[in-house]
């Protein structure tokens, strides 16, 4: 048992740290390929990045590259993921926006086209699937994700209506700055970003969970290990095939936590069954806790 666990560990790393990968390549395209060339601002601490980087050019007549920008904005995130969000959070989103960095660095900037809304939708679909992606794999891009979650924390906003309020303000900077037509367009490849991001992972999306399970303590065990969360056991059930007593366990996860029931399930019980319920809805308490 020990030997498996270590096993699912392991490649549970191996595919987050394969998903920092993935969004900082896809990330080092969007910028120097679309953003960048067609003055489109992206959502987040990545646009507030842009901004002072072209602020400094104004400034100074000497841009800072935005790589060195956008680390620098994400070092005091850092620890407020430390002491707020959890030391793995931390550690995996640290990974993911060096490499961020790095490949920004190192991708040549090239300019494809000159059209705004075609480098709009371009570098909103790659930034959105960047996103997405890692969201499916149990990490986070950064910057606005660490604020997002702190104050959700803090107050119980969604995450989805904090990213509003951020974004909003940073595209009407942009305008403001650099010209209101690219306010619009940096709207609409944050929009497309978004739109991607839900096609391929929804983060808040609930799931109701039922584990029909012979070892209920072990499997309570392992999933209150990976995340905090309320569970309703229903004692007493039997099989109708072999008439075993069994026991029943309800659950509500969000989607963001779906690797890791999956894994818990692997390392307690592999034979139990499993039903999820998708896109159901809440009513009274719903607590989301540390999601590593």
């Amino acid at each position: 048992m020990q030997e498996t666990w270590h096993r699912l560990k392991l490649d549970q790393y191996t595919s987050r740290l394969s998903a920092s990968v993935v969004y900082a390549l896809l990330s080092g395209v969007a910028f120097n390929f679309f953003y960048i060339p067609g003055n489109i601002y992206s959502s987040g601490v990545n646009g507030i990045a842009q901004i002072l980087t072209n602020f400094s050019e104004r400034l100074f007549h000497q841009a800072i590259p935005l790589s060195i920008t956008l680390f620098a904005l994400n070092v005091p995130l850092f620890f407020l993921a430390w002491f707020k969000l959890g030391k793995k959070f931390t550690i995996f989103t640290f990974i993911t926006i060096t490499l961020t960095s790095f490949f920004i660095q190192i991708i040549p900037q090239t300019t494809l086209t000159n059209d705004p809304i075609i480098c709009a939708i371009f570098g909103g679909v790659l930034i959105g699937t960047g996103i997405g992606y890692t969201l499916k794999h149990g990490l986070s891009s950064g910057g606005l994700d660490i604020i997002s979650l702190t104050i959700r924390k803090k107050t119980g906003k969604s995450v989805g209506s904090i990213s509003i309020v951020f974004n909003a303000i940073i595209i009407l900077i942009a305008g403001y700055l650099f010209g209101w037509q690219y306010m619009f367009y940096s709207a609409l490849g944050i929009f497309v970003s978004g739109k991607m991001t839900d096609v391929i992972f929804t983060k808040q999306k609930k799931m109701q969970i039922m584990i029909v399970t012979k070892e209920p303590h072990l499997v309570i065990e392992e999933i209150q290990k990976r995340m905090r969360r309320g569970i309703t056991i229903i004692h007493d059930a039997e099989g109708a095939f072999n008439e075993e007593p069994q026991s029943i366990l309800f659950t509500v996860v969000t989607r963001y936590e779906l690797p890791l029931l999956i894994s818990a399930m692997k390392a307690s019980d592999p034979s139990a069954f499993v039903s999820i319920s998708d896109n159901v809805q809440i009513l009274g308490h719903f607590y989301e806790e540390d999601i590593y």
